[in-house]
């Protein structure tokens, strides 16, 4: 840890026993300091741009889908973004980490996990939860915008022409896009990504 530097951190809201534990967690670490805590998914933005945390914990379960994750990353670079989910995937950790976040925890990991993986975000290092394997910590494919916005549609249960439609490209384009998704995010077909989603 680097001692001479505190890092600032935003806590998006998490369910009660959670918060208060981070919360605590957090404070009790002398080079860590909160800036905003129990924040909205809605107000997020706000937050991230009044306080400009070098780190922001976000609680998967209250995103509306996990392409927020992009939208933040894009709209506030200088933040790392740590995701905290239930049980989350190995797909589901490379989906998010290939949407911009720089760690990807469950909600279930030890207290120093947490602490070290707010550490190592804030210097731009990934991290991944115990146990993940074949999920690439850095190298990975990153989503183009378009394929991010095709999974989007496709974690909402639409069809190709559905999803073509909403676009307005191609239903050949929309399954272009479908499968450098599933190939840059390690999964085979749409019940594979949308399956057991971490909330």
């Amino acid at each position: 840890m680097d001692l001479g530097r505190v890092v600032t951190v935003a806590l998006a809201r998490f369910e009660d026993l959670i918060n208060v534990g981070l919360r605590s967690l957090i404070e009790h670490d002398p080079n860590l300091r909160i800036v905003a805590s129990d924040v909205e998914a809605d107000r997020l933005d706000s937050v991230m741009s009044e306080c400009s945390p070098r780190v922001a914990l976000l609680n998967l379960a209250a995103l509306r889908a996990p392409t927020e994750v992009r939208r933040l990353h894009v709209a506030h670079p200088q933040t790392r973004l740590v995701v905290l989910a239930s049980h989350p995937t190995p797909g589901e950790c490379s989906q998010l980490l290939a949407l911009g976040a720089t760690a990807c925890l469950g909600k279930e990991v030890e207290s120093r996990d947490v602490l070290n993986a707010i550490h190592l975000a804030s210097r731009g290092l990934h991290v991944l939860p115990h146990g993940t394997t074949g999920a690439p910590s850095n190298g990975f494919d990153v989503l183009t915008p378009r394929e991010a916005d095709v999974l989007d549609h496709l974690q909402l249960g639409r069809t190709n022409g559905e999803i073509a439609a909403a676009l307005s490209v191609s239903i050949e384009t929309v399954r272009t896009h479908a499968r450098s998704v599933f190939r840059k995010l390690g999964v085979h077909n749409r019940r594979e990504l949308t399956g057991g989603r971490a909330n």
